[in-house]
């Protein structure tokens, strides 16, 4: 009986650690100043077509019906439960731009090549993870930062590998960077 009950308290406090974390990460973005990682929305499917061109749409995965529903849900609960988004830095491929658009508008939105997926060859890799790096460690706005980007692109950076619609919270260390919350949108 004993060891039921402690596997039955395992799951309860399991089950509510993604609900704690994520109130932990709205606090955070609440004081305002803070830095985040947010993967783009629903865009099924994995990989991009052999005709991938980072120009034409057309030619990647995008966003779904799902995902552009998602990317506005997600926009509406930082706007309602955070302080305001400074600025917003996305990768040049159209579903971090189509998530960082519907979520917060054309105006604050920036592409940045840095954070593309990572890169095949690691010296170009190397330089882009510094660049969103001295970004990370240079910003000192009032508002929050928001960094859209691809899953493998923050586990490059931060060696976890967050879901679709997921932001992690991340500060700079001498070290690096690292992360001090987590939301978990759905």
């Amino acid at each position: 009986m004993l060891r039921l009950t402690t596997i039955v308290v395992a799951i309860l406090l399991l089950a509510g650690t993604p609900a704690s974390a994520t109130e932990a990460g709205w606090a955070l973005l609440r004081n305002g100043g803070q830095v985040l990682f947010l993967v783009h929305a629903n865009a099924p499917g994995s990989g991009d077509p052999a005709n991938f061109d980072v120009e034409n749409c057309r030619t990647q995965r995008n966003l779904s019906d799902r995902g552009r529903q998602q990317a506005r849900r997600i926009g509406a609960l930082i706007s309602a439960r955070a302080e305001p988004v400074e600025q917003v830095y996305a990768s040049r491929y159209c579903r971090t731009l189509q998530t960082a658009r519907l979520a917060f508008g054309d105006g604050l939105v920036e592409e940045m090549d840095a954070l593309d997926p990572p890169a095949e060859d690691e010296e170009a890799a190397k330089s882009a993870r510094e660049e969103v790096m001295e970004l990370i460690r240079t910003y000192s706005g009032s508002g929050n930062l928001v960094l859209v980007t691809h899953p493998e692109s923050i586990e490059a950076l931060v060696g976890v590998t967050p879901r679709e619609g997921e932001a992690v919270i991340v500060a700079p260390t001498d070290e690096g960077i690292h992360i001090i919350g987590r939301i978990v949108f759905n």
